[in-house]
């Protein structure tokens, strides 16, 4: 779990940085739509849960990956 945690502090890269905020934007689209106090069709409901999970996992698998700098 210790490098997990590490792996999670270290400096990454670009192209990851783009992908952990397109996820994140996903993810809150998604759950603003399921906060919604309006009551939209059952298959709008069913995708935003989708996107919501998918932005979540966009964002936790991109902040794993890191650099490899030497030392």
């Amino acid at each position: 779990m210790k490098t997990v945690i590490k792996r999670m502090k270290r400096r990454t890269p670009v192209f990851f940085m783009k992908v952990r905020n397109t996820g994140l934007v996903i993810g809150a689209a998604g759950a603003a739509v399921l906060a919604s106090p309006v009551v939209l069709p059952a298959i709008l409901i069913k995708i935003a849960g989708y996107a919501a999970v998918a932005g979540g996992v966009m964002g936790a698998v991109s902040q794993a990956a890191v650099t490899n700098e030497k030392k």
